[in-house]
């Protein structure tokens, strides 16, 4: 019973109950990489026998004016009746090779696989990674970080550069390309953050105005 109860959440049910495919097999898997192991299939007999019975002799019993159904019927409920003792016993049996091919960390309790076990420890990987392997992650984390900080400062130093106090229009106001902060509309040709000044005194006026607010003057 302890044995099933340590399997609880790393199985999957694949039994068939009634048919040409009933049998009982079982999919376990690991609980760090998730590859699985099925234990070997076991056939069903009660359970072929009803499906025979069912599909084959009900017909013809119908065909000559019987009760098909009837006969239906008995098959399937003596299947079942002998399914539930027929399915734990192979259950356990399941159970009982499975836990040939993982092992249960005394750690997390959880059930690995054999490429998942740090068999010196007598722990999973996950809870006794291995030395060279974490080794060679730490080093390629340094690296990556190193980088990142250099690439952050020169991104800082090329930002010295950028004029953050001249207006760029994101949106053209002709066509609605997305400008990228460009002085030209990639899209048609606009000049952008660039408003139309007044033709007399040259002061910026605003879209839509009638007249200059410098001046006064009608554009």
């Amino acid at each position: 019973m302890s044995s099933e109860i340590y399997f609880t959440n790393n199985y999957r049910d694949m039994c068939e109950q009634y048919g040409t495919g009933a049998g009982f097999q079982f999919e376990f898997h690991c609980s760090r990489c998730h590859d699985t192991w099925r234990s070997p299939f076991e056939a069903f007999t009660t359970g072929r026998a009803a499906g025979w019975v069912s599909k084959g002799v009900g017909a013809a019993w119908s065909l000559l004016g019987g009760n098909g159904s009837t006969i239906s019927n008995a098959a399937d409920g003596l299947a079942g009746a002998s399914w539930g003792n027929a399915r734990d016993t192979a259950f356990q049996r399941a159970i009982g090779n499975a836990e040939g091919h993982f092992n249960r960390c005394a750690r997390c309790t959880q059930h690995v696989c054999a490429k998942c076990w740090n068999g010196s420890k007598g722990l999973c990987l996950g809870c006794a990674p291995d030395t060279a392997a974490e080794a060679e992650a730490a080093r390629q984390r340094g690296l990556n970080d190193q980088v990142t900080d250099r690439a952050y400062t020169a991104g800082q130093q090329a930002g010295a550069a950028y004029d953050v106090s001249a207006p760029r229009q994101l949106v053209c106001p002709q066509c609605s390309t997305e400008t990228h902060g460009s002085a030209f509309c990639p899209g048609c040709g606009f000049r952008l953050a660039d408003p139309p000044g007044c033709r007399s005194c040259q002061t910026a006026v605003p879209a839509g105005a009638a007249f200059c607010p410098g001046c006064g003057t009608r554009q």
